[in-house]
């Protein structure tokens, strides 16, 4: 589809420029259906699709990363559930800088992953990444879920490290994913995702959704919860208590490699630079006769100088007595 490689044009924003466009009034407000969607015009991720087919490759574009389980052992008299629970509504707290990153950072997600998707497409991707926020495999912040792996080629989310931020957003497309990112971060719950924690594309098949049960399909993802206590309302126990860190991918890490390298080239001598070639020295010109001895002191300045000194002022200087 040439639509999806085509880039996002119109006025630029930013993130910050984002949360001050929102008002109270507007906040649960929802944006129509994009044009052309039913057309396959379709945003629904960053850049490309790709086969996602290792754990340890980086994820492709529309595809949320994974991690491991916690390694300690299940609650005792923990029990499977089969159906289909919606998550608790996400509750925002902290200082008002946390509360701008926050909605700072899930806008981001919500316009990289789904830009032109539509509404339920948007409020699913919303909903997953607060499902991770509460946890306990993932971190307590929404920025810190969203970024996190962003200094390393196997983010969680692809756009965090694959340059795709790098592009100029659509205002228009902007604003609707903050109005979405609103309404999820003030306790609007998208209940048919229920508890998922991933998701990908339809042109995508990674290796961790054999393990994991479907919990739905919207927009151009399906979304995926973990098996046994692990994806069941009762393990989603991490409380949200703000701290929100930059709202950004974080800086790259340099490997041991880079590292190696660098200090290989630092031990490698510069090629010794030529001598330039001797150049002549031109032979002074003769002094003309009439300026040999024109430094000289002239006899008429060694004799000692005549007193300036009135005779009157001449002892204005001793001490009175």
């Amino acid at each position: 589809m040439a639509a999806l490689l085509v880039s996002l044009v119109g006025a630029g924003m930013s993130a910050h420029a984002g949360f001050s466009a929102l008002s109270a009034g507007d906040a649960r407000a929802v944006g129509p259906v994009p044009t052309g969607y039913e057309a396959d015009d379709h945003f629904p991720g960053a850049a490309y699709y790709q086969l996602a087919s290792d754990e340890t490759a980086a994820p492709a574009a529309g595809v949320t990363g994974t991690v491991a389980l916690p390694s300690g052992p299940e609650p005792e008299n923990a029990a499977p559930d089969p159906t289909l629970r919606p998550a608790a509504p996400f509750v925002l707290r902290g200082t008002p800088q946390d509360k701008a990153r926050a909605l700072e950072c899930l806008t981001t997600a919500i316009y990289y992953e789904a830009a032109n998707e539509p509404d339920d497409g948007q409020r699913a991707v919303a909903q997953v990444i607060l499902n991770r926020v509460r946890h306990p495999t993932f971190p307590a912040t929404v920025c810190g879920v969203i970024y996190q792996g962003s200094e390393r080629v196997g983010c969680q989310f692809s756009y965090a490290c694959d340059g795709s931020m790098a592009r100029r957003p659509s205002r228009a497309a902007w604003l609707r994913a903050s109005r979405v990112a609103a309404s999820a971060l003030a306790g609007e719950v998208f209940a048919p995702v229920g508890m998922a924690t991933h998701y990908h594309t339809y042109a995508v098949t990674p290796s961790w959704n054999r393990s994991l049960v479907m919990t739905g399909v919207f927009g151009a993802h399906f979304f995926h919860r973990w098996k046994g206590y692990w994806g069941t309302g009762a393990a989603f126990k991490q409380v949200y208590r703000g701290g929100e860190p930059w709202p950004g991918p974080h800086p790259r890490a340099v490997t041991a490699a880079e590292i190696a390298a660098a200090a290989a080239a630092a031990t490698v001598p510069m090629p010794a630079m030529p001598e330039p070639a001797a150049q002549p020295r031109p032979a002074p010109a003769p002094v003309q006769q009439e300026y040999a001895r024109s430094g000289d002191i002239r006899p008429e300045y060694t004799a000692a100088p005549d007193s300036q000194i009135l005779d009157k002022w001449k002892d204005s200087g001793q001490p009175l007595r």
